[in-house]
Formats: structure tokens, C-alpha cells, sequence
């Protein structure tokens, strides 16, 4: 398995989990539920994928300036997570705070997966695509 193929999994699981989040309604259970499971899920994935793949890539010029993009968009979703625990679940505003991060996250997954993915296959050896890959999935099951 490649560093991609990894993290396009776990971006699987991010999209479905954003997905039923802003299908949910109200102080619900189910939302509750959802939203502790994504906001955990977006942290162990962030703190591993930039450990174990932005890393490498900060170090090269032709890969940085895409990697520190892609960590800035992290602390960004990490904001809006903040403002939905800030916020009471069944405010009116919660609901869109969570569309924002919906958005936000679907252009983060898109942008690696289109642009960063490309740019950093032409950086990264073979053996670094599947060395990174079991590192970071080292990591996530540590911290799942």
C-alpha cells in the first residue's frame, strides 16, 4: 500500500462521516454521536498525515508550498470544529457552522487528492510512498 492509498481510506471515511453529520437534526443522540466520531477522526488524520507526509514534502521545494497550504486548511477546520462545540447543537447557526466545515472539508479532500497527490508522486520514491503508508496507518490505529 502507497501513502495514497492510505489516506484516500481514511478521506472515505471523512466524507461519509460529514455526510450523515449535516443529515442529522437538532440535540440529537445520533448527532452527538456523529460529530465526536468526525471531530476525532479529523484530528488523528491531520496530526498523521502531516507527520508522515507533509513532512517529506515541506522539505522539497517543488512539494512546500502545496504542503503548507493543505496544513493551513487543517488549523482551518480546526476553527470551525471549535465554533460547532461553542455552539449549542440545536442553535440555527450549528447547521451551517457544519456545512461550512462540509465544504471546507470536501475542498481540502479534493485539492490533495487532485493536486498535492501529483505533485507528490513525483517527489517521493517508491519506497517512501509505502514507508510513509505504514507509518501513517501505524499511527491511526495507535490513536483510533
Amino acid at each position: 500500500m502507497t501513502i495514497f492509498e492510505a489516506l484516500r481510506q481514511e478521506h472515505e471515511i471523512q466524507r461519509d462521516l460529514i455526510d450523515k453529520l449535516i443529515k442529522t437534526e437538532g440535540k440529537t443522540e445520533e448527532r452527538q454521536k456523529i460529530f465526536k466520531t468526525l471531530k476525532h477522526e479529523l484530528k488523528i488524520h491531520a496530526d498523521a498525515e502531516e507527520r508522515h507526509f507533509y513532512v517529506p514534502l515541506i522539505e522539497r521545494d517543488m512539494t512546500q508550498e502545496k504542503a503548507r497550504h493543505s496544513v493551513a486548511e487543517h488549523h482551518e477546520m480546526d476553527e470551525l470544529v471549535e465554533q460547532l462545540e461553542d455552539t449549542e447543537m440545536d442553535a440555527t447557526n450549528w447547521l451551517k457552522l457544519a456545512k461550512d466545515l462540509e465544504h471546507q472539508l470536501i475542498h481540502h479532500l479534493d485539492e490533495e487528492e487532485h493536486e498535492v497527490f501529483q505533485m507528490a508522486g513525483k517527489v517521493l520514491t517508491e519506497k517512501q510512498k509505502t514507508s510513509l503508508a505504514s507509518s501513517y496507518n501505524k499511527y491511526i490505529k495507535e490513536n483510533r
